[in-house]
């Protein structure tokens, strides 16, 4: 089967796309597939737990979503803005960054910007260092360090599907975000709740913390090139050795998250013989499709991916393009929440 983006395509009306996060993080809806038999569920959130078994190692992205859009005047007064990807140093901030910057196209070599926000006579700037390929542009923070501009100017960058206010950042962020990275949130830990979490670990599963910053993908559609050459964009993972060892200890893994799916392929790639994963780090291009051997991940918590993505090419190589166009069309029929503040699935 190719791996053409027309081939992942649903019909999705726009109304079922949620614009803002429930009040109670768990009372999502949870579907929940058998990828055997195709036999579907309709629970919520709150009813993980008991689709659980102690032994489980239940694998969560520590990342936080950085508030990293930055909106800026050019001198002329003009509006711009960038959105922060990744720092160009491997796996720690600092001054240059990747960035998508619009409008990339008319800004020059070295242009500096200000930062909107900071006060005047401050010299807090972004300078336009280059155009990079794919889209993104390499660009420097002035004037004082990134944390502090980001923490004190800068925005949650949202999903452009999502046209409504969001009046409390931390709702997108996991309950357990705790390393500062990520362009977006790992969107499935959304609906978790300590009280969820602690329910899990009492019926004798293990929590296991990996970590991926989310980066460019989430923004762009499945590109026909990226696709034959059998990669995704870069992102920057690592899988701690405690973590090694309890995944590889687990009798199940499960990951929550495309991008817990992500990290734990990536850190297969560097796994002893018998282990499912080595302890790793470093930047990840694996490109999850159809065809791919799946070595670490026995079940998975996600949530209903947008039409045509890479995010949804990944879920059909675990469950079947079928079956999951099937199950995405029957959560389109039973109402289910779509996209990043939307309702989950749990695939095993």
């Amino acid at each position: 089967m190719t791996h053409a983006p027309e081939n992942f395509d649903y019909d999705l009306p726009p109304e079922r796309i949620a614009q803002t996060p429930l009040a109670d993080r768990a009372a999502s809806r949870l579907m929940v597939l058998d990828r055997a038999t195709g036999t579907v569920i309709h629970e919520h959130f709150r009813d993980l737990p008991k689709h659980l078994r102690p032994g489980d190692a239940v694998v969560l992205n520590d990342t936080r979503v950085l508030p990293a859009r930055l909106l800026l005047r050019r001198a002329t007064g003009g509006r711009a803005e960038a959105l922060l990807l990744h720092p160009m140093a491997e796996g720690e901030p600092g001054g240059r960054w990747t960035a998508l910057v619009r409008p990339a196209a008319r800004l020059r070599p070295g242009e500096c910007l200000a930062v909107e926000g900071a006060p005047a006579g401050a010299d807090v700037m972004v300078r336009h260092e280059r155009r990079l390929s794919g889209g993104e542009s390499e660009i420097s923070l002035v004037g004082m360090p990134p944390a502090d501009l980001l923490r004190h100017y800068g925005h949650v960058p949202l999903p452009p599907y999502i046209k409504a206010p969001l009046h409390d950042p931390e709702r997108y962020q996991t309950v357990y975000a705790e390393r500062e990275g990520s362009a977006a949130a790992p969107t499935a830990g959304l609906h978790f709740t300590e009280e969820v979490l602690r329910e899990i670990e009492a019926l004798g599963a293990r929590i296991v913390r990996v970590t991926l910053h989310v980066g460019l993908g989430t923004f762009l559609p499945a590109r026909p090139e990226d696709l034959e050459a059998g990669r995704l964009h870069a992102e920057w993972f690592q899988v701690a050795p405690a973590a090694a060892m309890a995944i590889n200890a687990a009798d199940r893994v499960v990951a929550v998250g495309t991008t817990a799916v992500r990290t734990l392929e990536s850190a297969a790639r560097a796994a002893a013989p018998g282990d499912r994963v080595g302890a790793t780090a470093g930047w990840t291009d694996l490109l999850i499709a159809p065809g791919h051997r799946f070595q670490a991940v026995d079940a998975m918590v996600t949530n209903f991916h947008l039409p045509r993505s890479t995010l949804l090419m990944l879920v059909s190589a675990f469950a079947g393009r079928e079956r999951v166009l099937a199950a995405y069309r029957l959560a389109v029929a039973e109402g289910y929440r779509f996209f990043s503040f939307g309702d989950a699935m749990l695939i095993a």
